[in-house]
């Protein structure tokens, strides 16, 4: 028995799997966000992480089940500084925080690459920067994952997946920065063994001492082996807080709006694109609109009160700024066209359609720079949703494909383990022998027009407002005394 984590933004979750890759047992644990102190903030209490790998493993292995092994993966780019004992000294500045835009640009021009606020580099750097005390008290920093495996197994590393090493901090780019390159663990390759667990780790857990522990490390990774986008044109869209496409190519692509690293299966290339808020925007206008408790169906039951288009309401999602393909730290929500004659059915859509728009724009510029994107395999809680499928295959205009196993990240983890002990070749090969799918949404040719009209404003809504955005930031950090 194989035991699969994943601690994601709002949640973390485990899975107990046998060795054919059968799920026996799954369990969540809700994970509450600090609430922002200012904007551009996104912190994560780590002590969360720390409960929820404990109550997780108490529930699965409550029967006195003993794992042949454990495999760990996690939200990020997230970082949080720990002590020389291991303990936490800040929150984590999670993905969604883009504090660091100064720092970005400073780590960009010190690596020689175009690096985004919300990557590990520019975070350590604003550490450095912002909390000179704390830096100094900093052993090491790591990412969830890998604070997660050093609780297990008191091993501290750092998961650095290929193509990435610019934005993890090189020791160059470290030293010219200013930054101290012992504060940062040896670097390993993800699926790496992270020792094993350890009498801290049994006692804390209940996992019994000496299981083996294995690093998947970023949760993309562990989706993408979780969905098998292990074949040039299958994509993989990572639904939950964030959206995530990853696209296997049979090349890479030398365009700055997306990320081109090397594939998990080589040659081909895994080519991506991150975008901020897609669960999150739905979350917010949740409560928002006065509606915290209702379920993602509930919502979906009242947008079906409005036409696709909401009655021409559109909205940005750029509640936290945005990564692709615009890269802008800057950029934020905003309804575009609200009239009297919408209510909140037409904004419930039109929220709900602004993540499937920000998804066609990462894989319009996937198309436009070579790299010809085929169906859509869909991870995480937000592809349970069939409404929510319809839509994002209607305006993407690409078939949406549900793997039966819905927690990508945690067969991915499986994936990893299985390789790990030697029962399998590669964590690709496990991925391409083990995931099967499901239920397949094609998108309704009916709905083309009004989508590629919907599209057309979307992009232009942005482009139009891009500098009002610039604007109310500066007129944001005047407020807070910023200059």
């Amino acid at each position: 028995m194989i035991l699969a984590i994943d601690i994601g933004t709002s949640s973390a979750k485990a899975a107990r799997f046998s060795g054919s890759g059968e799920c026996e047992l799954l369990a969540e644990e809700p994970l509450a966000a600090i609430p922002p102190s200012e904007p551009l903030a996104g912190e994560i209490d780590a002590g969360a992480w720390a409960s929820a790998l404990a109550a997780l493993a108490a529930r699965l292995l409550a029967d006195g089940s003993r794992p042949e092994a454990v495999a760990i993966s996690g939200n990020g780019p997230t970082l949080l500084p720990v002590d020389a004992a291991g303990r936490p000294l800040h929150p984590a500045l999670s993905w969604m925080d883009r504090r660091p835009a100064a720092e970005a640009a400073e780590a960009s021009l010190a690596a020689g690459a175009s690096i985004d606020a919300s990557f590990c580099l520019p975070k350590a750097l604003w550490f450095l920067r912002r909390r000179p005390e704390l830096y100094e008290r900093t052993a090491a920093f790591l990412s969830c994952p890998e604070y997660a495996a050093m609780l297990l197994s008191g091993e501290r590393l750092s998961v650095v997946p290929a193509g990435y090493e610019k934005h993890y901090g090189e020791r160059p780019s470290l030293e010219a920065l200013g930054l101290d390159p012992a504060k940062f663990p040896p670097r390993v390759l993800p699926g790496a063994s992270a020792g094993s667990v350890s009498a801290a780790g049994e006692a804390a857990t209940g996992i019994r001492r000496g299981t083996p522990v294995f690093l998947a490390g970023p949760d993309f990774l562990a989706a993408i082996l979780g969905t098998a986008t292990t074949v040039p044109g299958r994509a993989c869209d990572r639904a939950g807080s964030s959206e995530g496409i990853n696209l296997c190519a049979r090349s890479g692509v030398a365009d700055p709006r997306l990320i081109s690293v090397p594939h998990l299966v080589r040659p081909y290339a895994n080519v991506s694109g991150s975008i901020s808020s897609s669960g999150q925007a739905l979350d917010w206008f949740k409560r928002a609109s006065g509606q915290a408790e209702a379920g993602y169906e509930e919502l979906f039951e009242e947008l079906a009160a409005s036409p696709p288009g909401a009655r021409g309401l559109l909205f940005l999602p750029y509640l936290a700024g945005e990564r692709s393909p615009i890269w802008d730290p800057l950029a934020r929500g905003a309804f575009v066209g609200l009239g009297l004659e919408q209510g909140r059915a037409e904004m419930t859509r039109a929220v709900a359609e602004s993540t499937a728009l920000a998804m066609r724009d990462v894989i319009e510029v996937m198309e436009e720079s070579g790299a010809p994107v085929g169906e859509l395999r869909v991870s995480g809680k937000p592809g349970r949703s069939r409404a929510w499928n319809r839509i994002k295959a209607d305006a993407t205009g690409r078939p949406i494909l549900l793997p039966r196993f819905a927690e990508a990240e945690l067969f991915g983890c499986l994936c990893f383990a299985l390789a790990g002990l030697g029962r399998s070749s590669s964590a690709a090969a496990a991925a391409e022998e083990l995931v099967e799918t499901g239920e397949l949404f094609e998108p309704d040719p009916a709905a083309r027009g009004l989508y590629d009209e919907l599209f057309a404003a979307y992009r232009e809504a942005y482009r139009a407002l891009k500098p009002v955005f610039a604007r109310l930031g500066r007129t944001a950090s005047r407020e807070r005394g910023e200059g």
